[in-house]
Formats: structure tokens, sequence, C-alpha cells
């Protein structure tokens, strides 16, 4: 049985050569190849802190020093001035800005902030931005103070720099009489997202910090040249207790005024390989997001950013978890936890703590120096593998100064008090109002004695019997008959080469089978042959500056664990909120299945939505459509776990590829602020290898029963085709999976299955616009190709072939050339040719070769390229 390669449905967008590829401009993005979702920096990060909060120029001097000797951390564009980005964070300046406000004839109250904001050249728009900016202060009863052009001096920057510089100035606002800091910088928040949605238009608008507490410097300049560009920071008056320091390298960023860093609360060196997830849980989470503290707090949502850098993604989340109300030590262990799962010598009670709130936040996870301030407390954060190195040095005259690396400033060795580093997992915070400093061991004491978290947990966490303690009648057996069997391995397109090559040696084993690298056969979507939708994907793996993981030698920051329940408000830490269902990996056996479907419990209510269709009564696209419809009014009925389940085939009826249908469900949950409140669990025939799972997480299952490979399994230990028990077989299978899991994630530097799901970490190749926009929103798709309609067919086609028990299952092909079966680049007969042209020297053999290659079904992309000569081809040879 074969099909028409979908060649007619391949799209990709093409222009002119000067406008392929990145922006040639800063301020010009185009609709191409280039994906501004995808930005990455790579940079030099660090921290200058008093410890016992005394301001002084010294230490913003000192930060610019250092800063300077970043240099190399960041790049400089053709013009030699303009940089990647630069920037200070400073704790307010107050006895500055003082001054300044004293010059203006401005009263200054107890309690007022400072915003540095970029508003457009146009003077129009910059006047708009203005009024909008104090109407939404003045609507939080803010007092407007004044408005100043921050003093600059243009001339240092370059020319790519100056085409795009902004209206820099600064804003001046006082609280009414008995606010407290907090509660303005709460207000301000508001006042700005609000600011913010009002002025979505306007590009060049952009507030790099509103705050009591915090102000900022940055821009596109060289680091030596920040003081003189920005006339403040070379006054002798400006003072601060504390100061970070950033200097940008754009791995594949354009450089942009904006995303220069520091952000509003962090500066970061790194990348957040998660971030797609990320972001998409903190939209479905929004309606999760409650405090007392700020009773319109939906009016910020949406409070992350999902088109910026993934820093500054990072920066929103740890701002929203401060305005409502946590302090930056519970945020940051929250956002970048330590590897807690697989550490036995942990206290107890701290592996309570995180083991809480791991149900209401997936970790930020991938390489990650991470340095933070909101005025009170500097603080340095490192990932659970500490890729991303920081060390400190403590002198005599109280500072301590922290960065990416040693040799930023020249200290005396007879005024160093303590040198050392932050390892992997930790977080040395500087409480400048005690004048201490705090290391990871004295921050996890306080956090983990704040709540009885072992208690509630002990009491409120059920956990699935292992497989492995319970009675042979309770492990499953055989469901399906040999033809029954046979039926649906055609239906789901298996192969007796997947059943050899791929199924018998994951449950002999316990691993992947090891096999050659390359792959000769055609993409998916110009396969001749019938291919399963998670062929139509491809994963991405860590490259430029990301390294990935060793999953067998770093195994120990890893974990598949998985709980299932509802999510809570992470602003409350209740007992309430321990309820969930926890286990070792989102691969269920049939044990877990049957203990997770049957609880009568209302905390874990099971609900199974069938995933198949009459073929002569609807269409796979208007299926799709009605399963979210569906899957939607069964969650808002309180149906906690949702069983996608594909099981009910039949002649005409005909099975939902479950990646359709997880992506589809998972996007609409997400939009009516419903997945929070649900777990996708997938039962399907679909998934036999480890590809098959990690495409269904990385879209949005929770956890997933490959039902019809422990029937495939089964039928070999029956036939002696697996000379090894059921029991056995069943958990090698299962850990051959958890080992591929790992192999996947750690290829793109991702520690825990919760930071994965949801990632989206593929490129789809040959997929059609509709097909994306509706089941796989978010994911990389540069190429079109095939559609709902197509899909249908291929369906179609193998129920025709799946009811006839005189029909054989196929043969495969894809692993190993097949006579008849899916195309190989280097089969035997180009192999043979190419062989005999190189030992014989004859033209003629060399031309039976190229000719078997030139003429060769479409195989790669470039397969279907062709020169086009041009009126003046030739000319310019």
């Amino acid at each position: 049985m074969t099909r028409k390669p979908r060649r007619h449905a391949l799209s990709v967008p093409v222009r002119s050569g000067s406008e392929v590829g990145f922006p040639q401009s800063l301020g010009e993005v185009h609709d191409m190849l280039y994906d501004k979702s995808l930005e990455r920096d790579n940079c030099g990060f660090g921290l200058i802190a008093h410890i016992e909060g005394e301001p002084s120029h010294k230490v913003v001097r000192t930060a610019i020093h250092a800063l300077a000797r970043m240099q190399h951390r960041g790049a400089i564009l053709a013009d030699g001035k303009t940089g990647d980005g630069c920037g200070l964070l400073l704790q307010k300046p107050d006895r500055f800005f003082r001054i300044v406000a004293q010059k203006r004839g401005w009263r200054l109250a107890k309690n007022y902030a400072v915003g540095m904001l970029f508003l457009n050249k146009d003077p129009e728009l910059a006047a708009a931005a203005r009024r909008i900016v104090e109407e939404e202060l003045q609507r939080e009863t803010l007092s407007i103070v004044g408005w100043r052009d921050v003093p600059t001096n243009e001339g240092v920057l370059g020319e790519i720099a100056l085409s795009s510089l902004p209206r820099i100035e600064q804003i001046f606002v006082n609280a009414p009489a008995g606010w407290r800091p907090r509660d303005m910088e709460r207000r301000l928040f508001i006042a700005r997202r609000r600011i913010e949605k009002r002025l979505e238009a306007d590009k060049d608008f952009y507030v790099c910090s509103l705050s009591n507490l915090v102000n900022i410097y940055k821009g596109l300049c060289m680091p030596a040249d920040l003081p003189r560009f920005y006339l403040d920071l070379a006054d002798l008056r400006l003072e601060s207790a504390i100061c970070l320091f950033h200097q940008r390298f754009s791995t594949n960023t354009v450089p942009r005024w904006p995303l220069a860093q520091p952000f509003r609360y962090l500066a970061h060196n790194g990348e957040i390989n998660t971030i797609t997830g990320n972001r998409q849980w903190a939209r479905a989470r929004t309606y999760k997001f409650q405090t007392p503290l700020i009773p319109d707090l939906h009016d910020a949502a949406p409070f992350v950013n999902e088109t910026g850098s993934d820093s500054s993604s990072m920066d929103n989340m740890l701002e929203l978890l401060l305005a409502g109300g946590m302090d930056i030590i519970r945020a940051m262990r929250l956002l970048v936890p330590p590897a807690w799962q697989n550490n036995p010598d942990m206290d107890p009670e701290l592996r309570a703590f995180f083991d809480f709130n791991s149900m209401h936040m997936e970790p930020w996870d991938g390489p990650a120096g991470i340095v933070m301030s909101d005025g009170r407390f500097a603080a340095c954060n490192l990932d659970r593998n500490g890729l991303r190195p920081a060390r400190y040095v403590i002198t005599k005259d109280k500072l301590i100064t922290c960065a990416s690396e040693v040799g930023i400033w020249d200290y005396q060795p007879d005024e160093v008090v303590e040198k050392g580093r932050v390892g992997p997992g930790e977080l040395m915070v500087i409480d400048t109002r005690s004048g201490r400093i705090l290391h990871s061991a004295e921050t996890d004491d306080d956090l983990k004695s704040r709540h009885p978290y072992k208690e509630w947990m002990e009491k409120n966490v059920r956990r699935l019997v292992p497989f492995e303690d319970l009675p042979d009648e309770e492990v499953g057996s055989r469901e399906l008959d040999d033809d029954t069997l046979a039926s649906y391995q055609k239906q789901f397109n298996y192969s007796a080469e997947e059943l050899d090559s791929v199924i018998r040696v994951l449950g002999e084993n316990g691993q992947e089978a090891v096999g050659s690298m390359g792959d000769d056969t055609p993409f998916a979507v110009l396969s001749s042959q019938p291919r399963i939708i998670y062929d139509y994907f491809r994963q991405q793996f860590a490259q430029v500056t990301n390294p990935p993981i060793d999953p067998l030698r770093e195994a120990h920051v890893m974990s598949l664990a998985t709980s299932i329940g509802r999510e809570m408000n992470v602003f409350c830490e209740a007992e309430g909120q321990a309820h969930r269902l926890s286990f070792k990996s989102p691969i269920l056996l049939y044990s877990d299945f049957k203990q997770l479907t049957t609880m009568k419990e209302e905390h874990y209510r099971a609900d199974t939505l069938d995933i198949t269709f009459d073929v002569t009564k609807t269409t796979l696209e208007a299926t799709v459509k009605e399963l979210c419809d569906k899957a939607e009014k069964m969650v808002r009925s309180g149906t906690v776990l949702l069983v996608l389940s594909d099981r009910n085939i039949a002649k005409d009826r005909l099975p939902v590829p479950a990646p359709m249908a997880v992506g589809a469900i998972q996007t609409r949950l997400v939009d009516q602020s419903l997945r929070c409140d649900a777990n996708i669990i997938v039962e399907t025939a679909s998934a036999r290898d480890p590809h098959h799972f990690a495409v269904l997480l990385g879209f949005g299952a929770t956890a997933i029963y490959p039902y019809l490979a422990y029937e495939t399994l089964g039928r070999l230990v029956d036939t002696h085709a697996i000379a090894k028990d059921y029991r056995t077989v069943m958990l090698n299978y299962r850990n051959g999976i958890n080992k591929g899991l790992y192999k996947i994630m750690s290829k793109m530097g991702i520690s825990t299955i919760a930071s994965y799901r949801c990632s989206k970490l593929f490129e789809a190749v040959g997929l059609h616009d509709d097909v994306v926009g509706l089941c796989f929103q978010g994911v990389v798709s540069r190429i079109g190709g095939a559609s709902f309609e197509d899909f249908q067919q291929d369906l179609l086609n193998l129920s025709k072939r799946a009811w006839l028990a005189r029909k054989p299952i196929s043969q495969g092909g894809l692993l190993k050339y097949v006579h008849g079966g899916e195309y190989h680049a280097y089969n035997p007969d180009v192999v043979r040719t190419l062989q005999q042209a190189v030992q014989s020297g004859e033209y003629s053999d060399y031309q039976e070769y190229a000719k078997l290659v030139n003429e060769r079904p479409a195989t790669t992309l470039r397969d279907l390229l062709a020169i086009t000569p041009g009126e003046n081809a030739g000319q310019h040879c």
C-alpha cells in the first residue's frame, strides 16, 4: 500500500537573499525563517553590595569597572561601538533623586517612585504615551511629581545603536501618606501592566523600571561607555548599596534596547530550555493566581510575555510572585529549585517543602546563573547542574562581589576576608537590612520551618501501589485475541520490523536497541508509505552555548516523577494544597492505569473521552474540534483525570492521532482557564517508542498508558519470542522508555519531566498550517504540508487493510532497507553502482550511479529545489 508524496502541499516562505534570515536592522523583524520566540542570550553577570546596606558611589563605580572587564562576554556590532546590551540595576539612589527633585522645585514624599521609560522618538506618540502613563498612575491615587529628560551623551553610541535610540525619560511619582513601600510597589505593578496593554501598539515604548525600590540604567552601548552615555552614573552623588550588572551576548537574538539587561528584578546568564512550556503554564495558571494584597490582580494578566527573551519572561514571573507577597527567597526556590528528588541526604522536612511546591510550579529549567534584587535583598542563584559559574569575594570594607568570573576587580590580598563560589542549585542571599549573608543551608532551614510541610504531605499525598509489589493476578494480562491484536497493529501502522527491532528489544533488555546514526529515508511528508504523525516531528537539541546533560552520569539531577490532581493558588500555603497522587514515571503500566481510573475520591475523579470517530458521518478535523468541546464540558463538570482513549476502533471507526487530540485539548483547556483543574491521561495504541511518548508529553499529556505495546509484548511472551515472564517484560519495557525519555530530555538540557511537559521542543516538518493552528500551537513549523484530509485518508487506507485477516502486518523498512518498503537513499543499488564506478573508473559506470541519485524519489527538502536562471544569468560569473 502506497500513497502519493504530499509535495504539492509543501510550502515555505521565500524572499530574496537579502531578506532571508535575521532582520537587517534592529527595528525590523521579517515574518520569515527567523522566529523571535526562539530568542536566547548568553552573558556575563554579577552583583556588588554593601553587606550592611550603606550606599556609596564606590559600589556603582566598582560595578561599572567590573562590567567593563566583561566586554569579552558580549558581542560588538560592525560599527565598533554598538554592543548587544549592558546595564545596571541599582537600589534606589534616594539622595541623588532628592537632589534632582530639589533643583526642579519638586517635593518628593517619604515614599516615592521613579520610572525609567523608553519612549517613541515621534513627539506625538511620546506625548500620547506620557498621557496614558499619567492617567493610569493617577487612577491608583498616585501623584505625578514631574518628568525628567535623562541626561545622555549620544556621541558615544555607534550608528546602529543610534538608529534605534528611544527617547529616555524618568517620571517621579509620590505615594499617598501612610502607604508602605511594598504597597506602592504592588500598585505600580498593576499600573504598569495597564499602561503596557494600552500602549501595546507602540513597539518603541518600554518601561525599564517603575519602582520605589530599584532603578535601572541600560542600553546598547559598550560597558565602559555606560557612564559616558548615562551621565547620572558618572555623578559622584549617585549612591547605592546594591548594584547588579550585566553584559549581554545575543546568542541568536537581534540586539534591541528593551532586551538589554538587567530586567526589572534580575539579570540572567544562560538559557531557559523549557521557556515555551513555562510561558504556557503561566498563562494556564492565570486564574489560579489570587491574593488579597492585590484584589484586581487579573487586570495585570497576561503576567508573562510570550515574545521577549527567555530571561525577560522569567523576570515577569519573579515580579508576579513578589507582587503577590512572596519573598525573593521562596520565589527563587520555586522557579529554580535544586535537585531534590534523588538526594538521599536531604533533610526530609526540606524535601517536603520542595515536594509541596512542585505541584504548583514546574522548574524553569536550563543552564542559569541569576542575580536579583528587590532593593533589600541581593541574591545569586544557580541551576541544579551548576552550568553557569558564580564566584564571590568578601572584603574588609563589607563589600561582596559575586560574578560569573573572577578578576572583575583588583582586590589586594590583605583586603579579602572570604572567597567562595555558589554551588549547583544553591542560593546565596545578602540581606542588607540585617547585614547578613545567607547561604543555602540557612535559607532552606527558614523555608522548611514556615509550615509543617512534611506532616501535610504524609497526610494528603496518595501514591500508586508499585507494580513490583502487586500479586500476579493484579499485574494484568492480554485482553485482545490474536486476530483483534493484528487488526489493531495494522490500524496503528505497526510493522514486523518494529515488533522485532524496537518493541521486543525494549521488553527483553530494558533499553533501546543500538543503531547507527543517520536517517536516509524521506521526510514523512515526502514518503510514499503511510507514516504516523509522530514522524512529522523532529526533536530539538541543545546547541551553541547550551550544554546537554549526561543522563547516565548526571542521573541524580533528573527526574520523571509525576503528580496528578488539581493545582492550587501558589500564594496560599495551606494543607489542602498538598492533595495529589504521585508516581515515579508518566509511563503507566496496567496496574497503574487501573488504580488511577477506578479511584472514587472527588480529588481524582476520572472520566473517559473516546477519541475515535465514524468516518461515514464526520471528518477528522470536525472530530478534533468536537473533542475540544467535550473535554471542556467534562472538566467544567468536575473531571480531574481526563482519559483520552482510542480503544474503540472498528471497521468504519478511525482513531484520531493521539498527539492531535492532546495538543488541541491542551490548547482549549488553557484558553478556557481549565487546564490546571484537570490532567490529561492518554490511553493509546499509537505510542510505542520513546520519541512517541516525548511528543505526547511535549504537547501536554500528563501520563500515558500504551496498551497496544503491552498487548504486543504479551503475545511475544506467549509465543516465546521473549524468554522472560510477563511481569519482568512489562517492567523492562517501561524502564527502556524511561531511559529513552531521559536521553531525549538530556539532549535539550532539561532535568525534569515536569519542565519538559508542554515544552513543545520539536520542529514540525511538513504539517499544514490548519493542523498546526488547531493541534500544535506554538511549535516551530517552517514548512507546510499534510492536511487533515491527508491524515484522514491515511487512516482510512490503514483501516481497509486492518480488518482484512488475509492481509499480514507490514514488513516495515524504516530502519533497514526492505524491497517494496520505504525508500532509502543508500539502498543496495546505489551502493553497488557507486562501488562499481569507483573500482572500474569507467564514466559509464558513474553515469549509472548518477542516474540513480538524480532520478530518485524526493527524499530531502533539497530534492524539491531547482535553480531558476534569471534574465542576467552568467553576467557576474
